[in-house]
């Protein structure tokens, strides 16, 4: 098992070009209303030697409000937005996650030839954490303290799963929630995650694909997308331009680099072909 900030093996590739990626890369789409998967995974079967990480929020949202559970999100003093998650909220979590989502899609690629299995975080400690014990959260403009939540950081990626998986022909789809050290199930951020499944992977490159082109100037304005990053740039387009959401995913992308991954793209998950799209420079490039 290899931990998330532990020395990295001194493995080098040489990097061609995006569209003739032959090393491994990690693929995260999310869950947001308006992503078709069904063509994201054609796109995604044309290619090779993958880990593929995925989201659900926008099912969850769903699934809650019809159970009387409706999602709670909370804003952190870093400005950072959160899901709440008791622990009702972490069953629903997992009954969308890693039961519907997960298993959809790992059907739907069975249907296309790829022998996908699916997990979670917990499955075999595949993604291990540290509960945070308390939210400082920025409510109504005021500080508070919120306990009884449980996310948490990933701390360790378990790397000889994969790696067998890997070996054995199976291509592996995952997602949250992880588990702590003391064995709860943990909600954590799925962009961070899948950087830090492609950091501890060695990967070469990080796929984040949602419902926007990549990062823009002007949420209300597509057209405004930002075509590329340079590493050191990530803190600074985070403060000017990232708007919910897009705040992880950039500190995800930040994680990735500072981790030894060489290109990250954020892409468009509801292009006709996501995956080779963002392989050719659609979206927004960073390294």
């Amino acid at each position: 098992m290899n931990s998330w900030d532990c020395t990295r093996c001194e493995k080098k590739h040489i990097f061609h070009n995006l569209n003739q990626i032959k090393t491994m890369f990690v693929v995260k789409v999310g869950g947001s209303e308006g992503i078709n998967y069904e063509t994201f995974l054609s796109d995604l079967v044309q290619h090779e030697n993958y880990v593929m990480v995925h989201g659900g929020s926008n099912e969850l949202n769903v699934v809650a409000e019809k159970l009387g559970k409706p999602p709670v999100f909370v804003t952190s003093v870093s400005g950072y937005s959160s899901r709440y998650t008791d622990r009702e909220t972490m069953d629903i979590f997992n009954m969308i996650y890693a039961g519907k989502m997960n298993k959809m899609l790992v059907e739907k690629l069975q249907k296309l030839g790829v022998n996908a299995i699916g997990l979670s975080g917990i499955d075999g400690r595949l993604l291990e954490g540290e509960k945070k014990q308390s939210l400082k959260v920025i409510k109504d403009g005021k500080k508070m303290v919120l306990r009884g939540d449980l996310s948490g950081i990933i701390k360790n990626v378990n790397t000889d799963l994969l790696d067998l998986l890997l070996a054995n022909r199976y291509v592996p789809v995952l997602t949250p929630p992880a588990i702590s050290f003391h064995s709860e199930a943990i909600n954590v951020d799925g962009d961070r995650c899948a950087g830090q499944i492609a950091a501890s992977m060695n990967a070469e490159t990080l796929l984040i694909l949602s419902n926007v082109p990549g990062l823009l100037r002007d949420v209300d304005d597509e057209s405004s997308l930002i075509k590329s990053i340079k590493a050191d740039e990530i803190d600074d387009h985070i403060e000017a331009y990232a708007k919910g959401r897009m705040k992880k995913k950039l500190l995800g992308v930040k994680e990735a680099l500072e981790g030894g991954v060489k290109t990250v793209m954020l892409g468009d998950a509801r292009s006709k072909s996501p995956i080779s799209s963002s392989f050719n420079g659609q979206g927004t490039l960073i390294q």
